[in-house]
Parts: C-alpha cells; sequence; structure tokens
C-alpha cells in the first residue's frame, strides 16, 4: 500500500513539499508542470523548437522568435537559459490540461528529466492529488 503525504502541498511554499518517492507520480495531478522550467539549447533541439545550426548564431535571435511564438518566457543571456512560456493557468505549455501528462515526455528537457533531484528542494516535490474528475 503507497503511503502518502496526509497533506497537498503549496507549490510556492517549498516546506510544505513531500519527501519524493516515485510512487507519488502515478497519484500526483502534475504540480511540477506549473513550476517555471528553465532549459538550454540542447533542450530546445531535443524539444525540435530550434535546430542545431542556429547554434552558431546568435542565441538572442533565437529567443526573440521563441517569444514571438510564445515558446519561451525569458532569456537570461550570461547563463544562456530560456525559461518556457506556460499557460494562463500556470501550467507547462506541453501538459495535457485534461489527463495532465506531458504531450513531449520523450523529448521533455532535462530539467524534467531530472525532477525533484535538481530544483527548488532537491528530494522533494510539490505533490498535489488527483482531482477526482
Amino acid at each position: 500500500m503507497i503511503q502518502l503525504p496526509a497533506s497537498q502541498a503549496d507549490i510556492d511554499n517549498i516546506a510544505t513539499w513531500a519527501k519524493y518517492n516515485k510512487r507519488l507520480c502515478g497519484h500526483c495531478g502534475a504540480s511540477c508542470c506549473s513550476l517555471p522550467v528553465e532549459v538550454q539549447s540542447s533542450d530546445l533541439i531535443r524539444m525540435e523548437l530550434m535546430d542545431e545550426f542556429e547554434l552558431e548564431e546568435d542565441l538572442k535571435q533565437t529567443a526573440r522568435r521563441l517569444k514571438k511564438q510564445h515558446l519561451i518566457e525569458h532569456f537570461h543571456s550570461k547563463t544562456k537559459t530560456f525559461t518556457l512560456a506556460r499557460m494562463a493557468s500556470g501550467d507547462c505549455l506541453y501538459l495535457d490540461s485534461r489527463t495532465r501528462r506531458c504531450t513531449i515526455y520523450s523529448q521533455r528537457p532535462d530539467t524534467c528529466r531530472n525532477h525533484p533531484q535538481v530544483g527548488p528542494r532537491s528530494g522533494y516535490c510539490a505533490f498535489k492529488r488527483k482531482s477526482s474528475a
């Protein structure tokens, strides 16, 4: 029997997050998909949002194009890190709102692949039970 956390996390208060256990994911409403996602150029290539030849160009141009397409929110020129855009609900653009599952799972960014080992509170997740709809 899976022991679920007694209370649901407040995504903005990492002190309320649950100690991560991979079995939680099957019962979670994908609250991690409401966190800002920082990605590198290699992630954008895997996600097919940019081509490898764009690495040779000014990444600011790529960032402008992706912002215009509403695919990124921000580009950090010092770290060459992009922040993916989110829907009005705060969810990731690639989260299916009906199933609460990633629509690009095999192409997902490294940040998502490595969650929760990396992130605001390493080893913990903002667990929220799936709503019964």
